[in-house]
């Protein structure tokens, strides 16, 4: 799998994210991440004349920004130290999704808040869980409520949880990013086909 590592850093280690300087003032190096769109399978249910609009995920706060959170206990969470997402993770999460939504080819139009399509559908997502959880064995796990609503007239269609579990395969922050990219990667391959299936 191919990671999009936009800048390089130095060796990371997981502890709370801080903002110490080196000297001289300079900030310490931070690797920035983003996930990548799935290719559904070119196969299923075709809605030519629909269109959708995939809404900005909701999230806690942890997960409301480009922190990397590591899971270190039940009830216990820290950041990956010098490395972040590109974006809000919220804003990477949408627009992968509607990404991949757009491969599929399966919809008459796919787009983002602001693009001006005539909606026929809102796909929803709430980000429960997107984490490193250090307890053995070391894995990514991807939690997705997600609801698909009529915009005609406000009926929400379906609703339903999507979850991914995949093993860190590597140490630092690539190999921790990596088991997050492939767990998005699952969730957001059921998600595509599902949520047609509802329209």
């Amino acid at each position: 799998m191919e990671l999009r590592q936009v800048a390089v850093g130095t060796l990371l280690s997981v502890a709370l994210a801080g903002c110490a300087a080196l000297p001289g003032g300079a900030p310490p190096p931070v690797d920035t991440y983003e996930l990548t769109a799935p290719q559904p399978p070119e196969r299923g249910r075709r809605l030519p004349r629909v269109q959708a609009l995939v809404a900005e995920p909701t999230a806690l706060k942890a997960l409301d920004g480009q922190d990397i959170v590591i899971k270190t206990g039940p009830a216990t969470i820290q950041f990956l130290e010098g490395a972040r997402w590109a974006d809000r993770l919220p804003r990477i999460v949408q627009a992968r999704l509607a990404e991949t939504l757009q491969l599929s080819d399966r919809l008459g139009g796919v787009g983002l808040p602001g693009e001006g399509l005539a909606i026929d559908y809102q796909v929803i997502v709430d980000i429960r869980a997107f984490e490193i959880r250090v307890d053995a064995p070391e894995r990514a796990v991807a939690e997705f409520y997600v609801r698909v609503l009529n915009d005609r007239n406000g009926v929400v269609r379906a609703a339903r949880r999507f979850t991914a579990t995949v093993p860190v395969a590597a140490s630092g922050a690539d190999g921790f990013v990596a088991a997050l990219d492939a767990a998005f990667d699952a969730v957001a391959l059921e998600i595509v086909p599902w949520a047609v299936s509802v329209m």
